[in-house]
């Protein structure tokens, strides 16, 4: 076992939660006060049932009983409601239980038999009131018992739904500084700021400054909102409050502005604070929204929310950050000044970013000298930084199932290929004729963007199974690019076309397959953006007519009317074929005239299953592969979907990021 398994525990003893200090399970404990409690109850039923005669003897039958009177073997008798007792001339003990019978007594006198009668002694009125209310007690017991139990599990008890779940991390929770923070320097340095107000608010204060009230959060998925979030915990050197905004709405009506009001309540007994709000949209979004007039509850919440933010009562050193991926959706009130005074956008990070990144995250990991960071940052544009890291852990797993040692860039490039463009599959069997097709399928790519001039080079094609496509042709910028141009475009267009047309000019129109699916997927997506969204169409003109995305989904009405005139609709979906179909000339006409470029690249697929973009350009250029054998041979499997990947693709395809504007 390991120092790590180890870790954490202590010798059981005194003050440790060992038997000496009562430290057992404390189910057992709970259990055996249980028991001894109803054993006691048990007890006093038992004492208080006093059916049973206080005096001993054998139990008779009451016509023997009047045998030994007339036989004169009675000595004395006691006679009670609902028990004779007695003795015999014999001086032994006996009992029997009565019946009416007037006789009795006067027959008792004549036999000379001591008569003697006790009265009836009934319970108390307390024993009585115990005895009734019994069930009850026992029925409010068991359900104590049970909430007590739902109160250790679930930390805010059973009666404390409007409890804030809001929990203060400690320095003992793995902490992070802003050293650990990399790529994002413009929204660090924005933190840095917060954090350096709560350190000396006097360097501010004297020029008429004030401490932010909050700070939004604002970028995709896996960017490093949280981890900047957990920066601030570890540097601010003041409490951290963290919850998520699903923990506020519950089913309950009124819990969630409870839960608000609760967790300001504790906000203000350590103040100054920071209190960070994971997922804000979950509580924050838009009022009124949806059918029915949206969720009353979680509007209540919201409404609180934004009273306790910056109401009437000032909360004077509480600093809110809230994380989000989702501004769209946010209630206005939520993002004006006074309540977030900063939005901090946490964008994908450049070149420059990627490399910071790469490396706080290589620390780690023992690398090979052949490992450049550069070279790995180049190659993966738009990657975030959970992208980045999820890219070194993958290197590393590759080198230790080969056994190596050290990482080396080998296993960064395939673990670069395989969160781009999915796992190998190998085990699949494809016919020959199905792995000819997807050969020549993506050949046509690949040709057609050697000869596009505007396309981005080609990273890699292969027709090897990944994910699930069939093969599929890799492209990446050669730089970060934040807006595309009109010939762009075109050239991607004309790209996502060539794997069609390379199909229909080799096996003919009626052997087209279904691969080109998400080719003609995205050029339609894409032309569509060109005519609706960036006034790329001369008939349509610079006008916008896509619908906003968030407006639908935040459900402000069931039913909108139409931004625009069925002519102008029938004009936009003319446009939009036309835009798709002028792509895919271009790719007829490219795959025309090099039609022996096509066969080369075809064959080397089919030869080799995966060509670098240099290899293809050797092959372009009509040069010979310098490979000395073959790669593994080909598997085969039932051709389904498209070659295009859609295993990680934020974007168009063969990785190029979708264009942004003009």
């Amino acid at each position: 076992m390991s120092d790590n398994d180890n870790r954490g525990q202590k010798p059981q003893g005194p003050g440790n939660g060992g038997p000496e200090n009562g430290g057992g399970n404390p189910w057992m404990k709970s259990l055996l006060i249980w028991v001894g409690i109803l054993l006691a109850l048990a007890l006093f039923v038992t004492m208080f049932d006093g059916r049973t005669a206080a005096s001993g003897g054998n139990t008779i039958a009451y016509s023997a009983f009047l045998d030994k009177v007339d036989e004169g073997t009675v000595k004395d008798v006691n006679i009670s409601r609902d028990m004779i007792s007695g003795t015999l001339s014999t001086g032994d003990r006996f009992k029997s239980y009565p019946i009416p019978d007037s006789t009795l007594v006067p027959k008792l006198r004549e036999k000379g038999v001591s008569i003697s009668a006790k009265p009836e002694e009934g319970p108390s009125m307390l024993a009585l009131l115990l005895y009734q209310s019994l069930p009850f007690l026992l029925f409010l017991g068991i359900a104590f018992f049970v909430l007590k139990q739902m109160q250790k599990n679930s930390g805010s008890g059973a009666m404390g739904f409007g409890k804030s779940r809001a929990k203060m991390l400690t320095q003992k929770e793995g902490k992070v500084t802003f050293q650990d923070v990399a790529g994002i320097d413009e929204a660090r340095e924005e933190l840095e700021e917060i954090v350096e107000f709560l350190k000396d608010p006097t360097k501010f204060a004297r020029l008429g400054g004030k401490i932010p009230k909050g700070a939004l959060l604002v970028g995709s998925p896996g960017t490093g909102k949280t981890l900047l979030a957990r920066a601030i915990a570890g540097e601010a050197g003041v409490p951290f409050f963290t919850i998520s905004g699903s923990d506020f709405v519950e089913m309950f009506v009124g819990v969630g502005a409870s839960r608000v009001r609760d967790m300001f309540e504790q906000a203000k007994k350590s103040a100054p604070c920071i209190v960070f709000i994971d997922e804000i949209d979950a509580v924050g979004r838009h009022r009124g929204a949806g059918l029915g007039n949206g969720n009353d509850e979680r509007e209540q919440t919201l409404n609180q929310l934004l009273v306790e933010m910056d109401g009437f009562e000032a909360n004077e050193g509480i600093i809110i950050i809230a994380a989000t991926n989702r501004p769209d959706v946010l209630d206005p009130a939520l993002l004006r000044p006074g309540r977030f005074d900063r939005q901090v956008t946490v964008p994908r990070p450049d070149i420059e970013g990627r490399i910071k990144i790469l490396e706080v995250h290589m620390k780690k990991v023992p690398l090979a000298p052949d490992v450049d960071a550069r070279v790995i940052a180049r190659g993966t544009p738009g990657f975030s930084g959970a992208d980045l890291a999820n890219l070194v852990n993958e290197a590393a797993l590759h080198a230790a199932r080969k056994g190596k040692r050290l990482v080396a860039m080998a296993e960064f490039e395939e673990a670069k290929d395989k969160v781009m463009m999915g796992a190998e599959r190998r085990s699949m069997v494809m016919t020959d004729d199905e792995k000819r097709m997807t050969a020549y399928h993506e050949a046509g790519h690949a040709v057609v963007a050697m000869h596009e001039a505007a396309s981005d080079p080609i990273h890699k094609a292969t027709i090897i199974p990944r994910g699930r496509a069939l093969g599929m042709v890799m492209r990446l910028p050669e730089r970060d690019s934040y807006s595309y141009h009109r010939d762009k475009m075109y050239a991607n267009l004309a790209v996502s076309m060539g794997g069609r047309v390379a199909e229909e000019v080799i096996f003919g129109y009626d052997k087209v397959s279904s691969g080109a699916s998400g080719d003609i997927q995205y050029a339609t997506g894409l032309a569509r953006d060109m005519v609706t969204r960036w006034g790329m169409s001369d008939k349509v003109g610079p006008l916008e007519y896509g619908e906003p995305e968030g407006e639908s989904f935040l459900g402000y009405s069931s039913s909108r009317p139409s931004r625009m005139s069925n002519q102008t609709a029938q004009l936009i979906d003319d446009e939009i074929k036309r835009i798709v179909e002028g792509g895919l000339d271009r790719a007829k006409q490219v795959l025309s005239d090099h039609v022996d470029q096509l066969h080369t690249v075809a064959g080397a697929l089919l030869e080799f299953e995966t060509l670098t973009g240099d290899e293809i350009k050797k092959l372009i250029a009509g040069e010979d592969l310098d490979r000395p054998d073959p790669g593994a041979k080909a598997s085969t499997v039932p051709r389904a979907g498209t070659s295009i990947p859609k295993t990680r693709r934020p974007s168009g395809p063969f990785g190029t990021p979708t264009p942004l504007g003009a």
